[in-house]
């Protein structure tokens, strides 16, 4: 029901920035919790940043500081501004979304997932 395309990865050198957006669609929804995840070779999958609906976030340890987690309501969109990037940063970072539908039924829905890559 609920779509959402990640998009903004790419090659980047250590030091670097980069901005990713994930942009959700579909039939009549309401986002509630909004995420981003990222998984390495070889490693599981780990909670980067969240935001709630009315803009309260949270952060991985590993990321603190350095990362942006932030929403625009209005357009669907959620976006991680990721600064400093250090190699140990590359992954592929899915994004993450807890919704209600049309009948207020909570749902879940995840991104395709875009490559980040932090080396030189």
């Amino acid at each position: 029901q609920v779509q959402l395309v990640e998009s903004g990865g790419d090659l980047v050198r250590p030091g670097g920035s980069l901005r990713l957006s994930c942009a959700a669609s579909g039939s009549t929804f309401r986002l509630n919790d909004m995420g981003w995840y990222r998984q390495a070779p070889g490693k599981q999958r780990e909670l980067v940043a969240v935001i709630t609906r009315d803009g309260n976030t949270n952060y991985a340890d590993s990321v603190k500081g350095r990362f942006t987690i932030s929403r625009d309501n209005a357009k669907n969109t959620v976006y991680l501004q990721m600064n400093s990037l250090k190699p140990e940063d590359t992954a592929v970072y899915y994004c993450n979304a807890d919704y209600l539908d049309f009948w207020f039924r909570k749902k879940g829905s995840w991104g395709q997932g875009t490559q980040v890559t932090v080396s030189s």
